[in-house]
């Protein structure tokens, strides 16, 4: 009898993967990857191919500032429609196509041009592109919060990680390769073409149901209280005043309202949770290259085996997160990325090892496929459904920027105490993360 319930609870969780929600999400995560590496990785190797100085590639690295500063665009997206095309497909997927249409226009755009030549134009092209993808990221997030039920969320998050992993090996691997037989041209080109799996995704879909703006405006006390105190004011004023105070001041005190003091924690535990991972990122490709091996190598491993593992980290953290609860596996994800900065350390002290650098990228990438798709359903469960673009894009900048801001450091530390000495401290940096872990799980029991 036991073994039958156990068996109807794992059906159970892999049904969820059959809703149509958590399908849309492998789709709508092809087309958040596609453009990532298009406006870094790949576009340095572009750049550097045809002879560009490597300190001018370095200020490309400036465009990335997007990503993290789209909190400031976050609340216009999150309570206004896009004007002209709204009221056809709604607030969400108006955004959504807006974005689309403007990462393929900034892609096409960049495949008519050649560096060194017109470099200034592809820097402006692609902070276009960068600018796109970064909305369509808190258009994307706010859709899949909104779609389903907080308990298919993990699920979502599963998906997307897999379709965004799709996308990025699209645009790392897929571009490069076709870059080779024929063109970098040819390859932008194509990479604006696949911008339309994500195009048709949001024309099939639905809107999801959400409250208009004047009834979310309305039920906040907030604006009623500064539309009363200022009842005598121009209509102007009083709608941008209320408009201003719904849309930003809201949901930060929406959430903190809910959580208390609790959610300095939160905030806290956000910002430390992908911080091991985050800060040795940017160290890794070079330990492998001083190691010994070979471009073609860490390509091969890391891109195709590397997302391989990450996907199926991706699906084994929806599956666990259904099975075992969110807390378990928030600290199960925490440790996992920690520890598996040990196996750098390894792979430091082995040398030239193939079989290890196989295991280690494994290891990895299966923690962090895991763990992404763990947090990613933590996030969506702070976030509040009348504010979800404002409030997830907040969480996911903080996510970010602590870690990267430490991985500005990487290399001088490399210098002072070796690789060995680096990605030990970089994995005693996930010790707080696994430690707030371990207090949220005990406090969701």
């Amino acid at each position: 009898m036991t073994h039958d319930v156990a068996h109807r609870r794992w059906r159970d969780a892999l049904a969820v993967y059959l809703q149509a929600p958590v399908i849309t999400m492998l789709f709508l995560g092809f087309a958040a990857g596609l453009p990532f590496l298009l406006v870094f990785s790949t576009l340095t190797a572009w750049l550097r191919d045809a002879g560009v100085d490597v300190a001018a590639i370095g200020f490309f690295s400036w465009i990335g500032i997007l990503y993290s500063i789209k909190i400031v665009w976050a609340p216009v997206v999150d309570r206004v429609a896009l004007p002209g095309v709204g009221r056809w497909f709604g607030q969400r997927r108006s955004w959504m196509l807006g974005a689309q249409l403007t990462i393929s226009a900034g892609l096409l755009g960049l495949a008519a041009l050649s560096p060194p030549a017109h470099l200034i134009p592809i820097a402006g092209l692609s902070l276009l592109v960068a600018f796109g993808a970064a909305t369509q990221d808190i258009v994307i997030d706010a859709y899949r919060i909104e779609s389903a039920e907080e308990s298919v969320q993990a699920a979502m998050a599963s998906t997307y990680i897999i379709g965004y992993r799709g996308g990025l090996l699209a645009a790392g691997a897929g571009a490069l390769y076709i870059a080779d037989a024929v063109s970098w041209h040819a390859a932008y080109a194509c990479m604006a073409a696949l911008v339309g799996v994500g195009i048709i995704t949001t024309l099939v879909r639905p809107e999801p149901q959400r409250s208009t703006l004047g009834i979310q405006l309305a039920s906040e006390p907030r604006v009623r209280a500064f539309l009363y105190q200022h009842r005598h004011a121009p209509r102007r004023r009083r709608r941008l005043g209320a408009w201003v105070i719904g849309a930003i001041v809201c949901p930060f005190t929406d959430f903190f309202a809910r959580h208390g003091r609790t959610a300095l924690w939160f905030l806290l535990f956000i910002g430390l949770y992908r911080i091991s991972d985050l800060a040795m990122a940017a160290m890794a490709n070079p330990l492998y290259i001083d190691l010994g091996f070979s471009l073609s190598e860490i390509a091969n491993v890391t891109k195709v085996f590397g997302i391989a593992m990450s996907i199926l980290g991706g699906v084994a953290g929806g599956l666990l997160v259904v099975r075992f609860g969110l807390g378990r596996m928030l600290v199960a994800g925490a440790l996992a990325t920690a520890l598996t900065n040990l196996m750098f350390v390894a792979l430091a002290n082995a040398g030239h090892s193939f079989p290890m650098l196989v295991m280690t990228i494994m290891g990895d990438n299966l923690a962090n496929g895991l763990a992404s798709t763990v947090f990613i359903a933590f996030l969506s469960s702070l976030t509040s459904r009348a504010y979800t673009a404002t409030q997830y894009a907040l969480f996911s900048s903080l996510m970010t920027l602590p870690g990267k801001f430490l991985g500005g450091f990487s290399g001088l530390v490399v210098d002072g105490v070796g690789y060995t000495g680096f990605f030990t401290v970089s994995a005693a940096l996930g010790v707080p993360a696994v430690l707030l872990a371990l207090w949220l799980a005990r406090t969701q029991r």
